[in-house]
């Protein structure tokens, strides 16, 4: 009869996803599993029969951790900012979480940061339409515009590369709001694509 496992598959995941937060998935090693479980590699190979699968997993258990911050922003006064605050929010706070699923390799799945934009999309189309008076197409494209913006910031807080405060971030999305959702109103064809670029500039650069 073959002996019980001595941690269950949630457990290994778990503990996986800990050295991945504290110290990035090129740690999520058997060798370095199984110290911290206090046990040899024999156990995790019970669940998992190859270390591939146990990181697909932890993949999962550190997207269920994104997705609460998004729940988060989605019940601010103002969701689309909220939920913008809130994803720079899991970048600055679990730096080793956001690399994994936005800016390391994923294969096949290498995507996943276009369809999050799409998710999120569908979540936050309602509520910008209603505030801001948009139709669905504009809705849309403000929201891809804003998160290549908050996307942007968030990688350069992973890399160390942003010197922004909360307040200042915050500061900067604002304008680029207020510019975006002002153009889109007032520039015919801007959504569509079929505006005069050439003259929109120069109502801009003669005024």
């Amino acid at each position: 009869m073959p002996r019980k496992a001595k941690y269950s598959k949630e457990e290994i995941a778990r503990y996986g996803l800990k050295i991945v937060e504290e110290r990035g998935i090129q740690s999520l090693t058997a060798r370095e599993l199984a110290q911290s479980l206090g046990t040899t590699v024999a156990p995790i190979f019970v669940h998992y029969p190859s270390m591939d699968e146990l990181k697909q997993d932890v993949r999962v258990l550190a997207e269920e951790i994104y997705h609460e911050y998004l729940r988060r922003g989605l019940q601010e006064k103002i969701p689309f900012l909220g939920v913008g605050m809130q994803y720079i929010a899991f970048a600055k706070e679990k730096p080793e979480l956001y690399y994994l699923l936005f800016l390391s390799d994923r294969g096949s799945q290498s995507h996943y940061a276009m369809d999050e934009l799409k998710n999120t999309q569908e979540l936050i189309r309602e509520s910008l339409q209603s505030i801001y008076k948009m139709d669905a197409v504009s809705a849309d494209r403000y929201f891809r515009d804003m998160w290549l913006v908050a996307h942007s910031m968030a990688t350069l807080l992973v890399t160390g590369g942003c010197s922004y405060t909360e307040k200042e971030i915050r500061s900067i999305l604002t304008e680029f709001s207020l510019s975006l959702c002002k153009a889109y109103k007032e520039i015919d064809g801007l959504v569509e694509g079929t505006y005069d670029r050439d003259k929109e500039f120069k109502k801009i650069i003669y005024t």
